[in-house]
């Protein structure tokens, strides 16, 4: 029996939706998007920008429709892993708002626009970011306005303005405002100074006036007047660009940007944890790797390849923001850094809470990294050694994990301003919890330390 599968977060767009049958992820193109549909496909926009990889490439499918109304059904190549704009590092967020004004004035040149600017239409695809929306572009229109720019400035100026002026966790402000953090909230949130920044002043503060002048006015007034050229348009555009590229934040000066530099690992220590978790890895042969507090990414690195995907976590802003500059220096392709509190990790969010997945639904890996992870949880957090393997378990088939005893000087600092009421913080205590939920397969020491490793597997 044939069965489809409606994406949660498909649905707002009379163009189409994505839908799964027999776990193959398709597109619905509708009737009512032909016309534009067919001007992308033969304009040779769609060509250039699958080309440049800034599209997410499909192919046609001869397939029965998964409701009525269709025009044609896509198979979209599949992005490794969704992440959203709230795990966003500074520079990724910058990189899709770039990415996506780029596919704007590329899409102009082609008698076409995007219709929509949402920042979760960007996905990171061959460590690029990328459209993932095919039915985002319409058939321009001689005269009108970008209808998207309110959204690009919501999704994208305002929390970009706000993590270089003010402070890199308020992109956290993207997990609470779905739709965009509303510019009269970010023109107030700004530094006074940004008044005379003149792509902020336009594109924010007139911007939220303009939108509180016209909230309540008749339909009529509040379009009386709204004619752009292509050529202004293309100005706005270039401005937004300019504007963006002028926001930068330095990753420096948090807790754990520089952590390997400061840990009590030896070079042999540290060499010998690589090699273990290399020769686990080879083992294990994961499609899909999850390092959880994977810092700047040295054990994702070591994880991910040809075949093998991994996603970096970790709390840290400079962190992630290190390792994704990394990532597009070295021109990486098979690793996403992401930002991530494993203590109050990514909720399913938007209409039903469906149209954006929680961490734990965008699951499970084939292998989980939890290297120095886990007595930051169980010290810094109180959180038991049965409730961390619990969820590890349900992440994951395969876990590397890192097990630190008390004496750790880690450990001993995490200790410095708090009684220690762990008793059960042992290795045996550590064994006999995980060994409710996995199999240890094996278990080492690492050199020249008195930490160990362990490769645990799910029980069955």
């Amino acid at each position: 029996m044939t069965t489809n599968s409606a994406h949660g977060a498909s649905f707002r767009d009379p163009s189409g939706f994505l839908f799964t049958r027999d776990g193959v992820l398709y597109r619905q193109v509708n009737q009512v998007y032909a016309a534009d549909y067919d001007r992308l496909m033969t304009s040779g926009l769609y060509a250039k920008l699958v080309e440049a990889g800034r599209l997410i490439p499909h192919e046609e499918v001869d397939l029965a429709p998964a409701a009525p109304g269709a025009y044609k059904i896509l198979r979209p190549e599949r992005v490794p892993f969704i992440s959203y704009p709230y795990e966003w590092s500074f520079g990724q967020l910058r990189d899709a708002a770039l990415a996506t004004l780029s596919i704007q004035k590329r899409a102009l040149k082609f008698g076409m626009s995007l219709k929509d600017a949402s920042a979760y239409n960007i996905q990171f695809y061959k460590g690029k970011a990328a459209l993932i929306d095919t039915l985002s572009f319409e058939t321009y229109k001689p005269g009108e306005p970008w209808v998207a720019y309110r959204q690009f400035c919501q999704h994208f100026l305002a929390p970009l303005a706000l993590m270089a002026t003010r402070d890199v966790r308020l992109g956290q402000l993207l997990r609470i405002y779905i739709d965009g953090i509303p510019l009269d909230l970010v023109s107030r949130l700004l530094p006074g100074r940004t008044r005379w920044n003149l792509g902020l002043s336009a594109h924010i503060h007139l911007h939220a006036r303009a939108q509180k002048k016209y909230a309540e006015a008749p339909l009529a007034e509040a379009r009386r007047g709204r004619t752009m050229s292509q050529e202004a348009l293309l100005g706005l555009v270039e401005s937004l660009q300019s504007t963006v590229r002028k926001l930068e934040w330095n990753p420096a000066g948090t807790e754990w940007g520089e952590y390997y530099d400061h840990t009590n690992y030896t070079d042999a220590a540290f060499e010998h944890k690589k090699e273990l978790v290399a020769e686990w890895v080879g083992r294990v042969k994961p499609r899909l790797v999850w390092d959880l507090g994977a810092n700047t990414g040295v054990f994702a690195r070591q994880a991910s390849g040809p075949g093998t995907y991994a996603v970096a976590w970790d709390i840290d802003p400079a962190a992630v923001e290190q390792n994704w500059r990394r990532v597009r220096q070295e021109k990486e392709q098979n690793i996403l850094p992401l930002v991530l509190d494993l203590t109050n990790p990514s909720p399913a969010i938007g209409w039903d809470n469906r149209e954006r997945e929680s961490f734990g639904q965008r699951g499970p890996a084939d292998l989980i990294l939890a290297l120095a992870l886990i007595h930051h949880l169980a010290i810094s957090n109180n959180l038991p050694f049965e409730r961390i393997a619990e969820s590890l378990a349900g992440w994951g088939e395969w876990l590397v994990i890192e097990f630190v005893p008390k004496n750790d000087s880690q450990i001993q600092k995490l200790l410095r301003s708090r009684a220690d009421i762990f008793p059960n913080y042992t290795r045996e205590g550590f064994e006999a919890a995980f060994g409710r939920f996995f199999k240890i397969v094996e278990s080492r020491p690492v050199r020249e330390s008195e930490r160990w490793l362990y490769l645990l597997q799910k029980s069955v």
